[in-house]
């Protein structure tokens, strides 16, 4: 039986938001909880398994990604509004997303970068540890598409639910790795989340006379896990103390791609996959941080809450 928050009648707006505020508490909590175990005892190897030089050239830990690994899979696991399945979906692309990820910020190589520079080395024989990354990802998003998938709510053939499962589960994987190209300065991954989550988080809560209220209630509730996981953790981010790694963002992205796959139509998903793809194509042409930089309100989001950059060294003319 679906457990619901005391005053609050299934279905309803406020059960949905009462759910969601549930969801969102229970990631932030663990992610806490996760994060100051983890820098006591990393989950593999040692303190300096996971530091990294930052873009400052300063270590930093990478810790902050199985946090939100760990918190939000524990939220998954325990907040109410959410069904078995849905459980079991969140849980295969957050942790299936994270460990493919971790597995590529401890083991990975420099050695050929991006999308197209994966495939390409596969092309030629060469596995890369993004290669594995990304074909892993690629099958736990389908599958965590198969799990979710509610054939009662979505009455179609054989051969147009195949292709709503493989639609779906390119939206988790997609997510997944886009979410990953932005976690190249502090707070980014994060922020980028938050305005392609709050939306959806909106359009969730709100209850039309055609809607499904169950659907608005789960689609809220499997957003508001990884961004309230995320939001705990941003204090560090931005602090420059931490950053999400590969196995963070994947799984933030995994998570958010989930929750779009059960609230948005057909046509709303094809709108997500499509937008996620123009920019994994731009990514491999342009630089998303130089992009960033030259649009002043995308600088100021970007910029909000991080440390200044300083301004490059003066040059100084040689006496003549």
């Amino acid at each position: 039986m679906r457990r619901t928050p005391a005053g609050a009648r299934p279905g309803s707006a406020i059960g949905a938001l009462a759910a969601a505020v549930a969801g969102a508490a229970a990631g932030a909590v663990a992610a806490r909880v996760a994060y100051a175990a983890f820098r006591r005892r990393p989950p593999i190897g040692d303190e300096k398994t996971w530091t990294r030089t930052n873009h400052r050239g300063e270590p930093i830990t990478l810790l902050e990604g199985p946090a939100l690994v760990a918190g939000a899979g524990a939220a998954a696991a325990l907040a109410p509004g959410l069904p078995a399945r849905l459980r079991a979906a969140a849980l295969l692309a957050g942790l299936g997303g994270g460990a493919l990820g971790a597995y590529d910020d401890v083991l990975g190589t420099t050695a050929s970068k991006g999308f197209k520079g994966h495939l390409t080395a596969l092309a030629r024989g060469e596995v890369t540890s993004g290669a594995v990354k990304i074909i892993g990802i690629g099958a736990t998003g389908l599958a965590a598409a198969a799990l979710a998938r509610d054939p009662a709510a979505r009455p179609t053939g054989a051969a147009a639910g195949a292709m709503d499962t493989l639609l779906d589960g390119a939206v988790i994987a997609g997510s997944a790795n886009l979410a990953n190209l932005f976690d190249l300065r502090p707070g980014r991954a994060i922020k980028v989340a938050f305005l392609a989550g709050t939306p959806l988080l909106a359009v969730s809560l709100a209850t039309r006379p055609t809607g499904v209220p169950a659907r608005n209630t789960t689609a809220a509730v499997l957003t508001a896990i990884p961004l309230g996981a995320a939001a705990a953790l941003l204090p560090e981010d931005l602090g420059e103390r931490a950053m999400l790694g590969d196995a963070g963002a994947n799984a933030l992205g995994a998570l958010l791609g989930l929750a779009a796959t059960v609230r948005l139509g057909r046509t709303g998903r094809l709108a997500v996959l499509g937008t996620v793809a123009a920019l994994t194509a731009a990514s491999e042409k342009v630089s998303f941080t130089k992009v960033i930089a030259a649009n002043p309100v995308l600088n100021r989001i970007d910029m909000l809450g991080r440390r200044p950059v300083p301004p490059p060294p003066a040059v100084v003319s040689p006496t003549p």
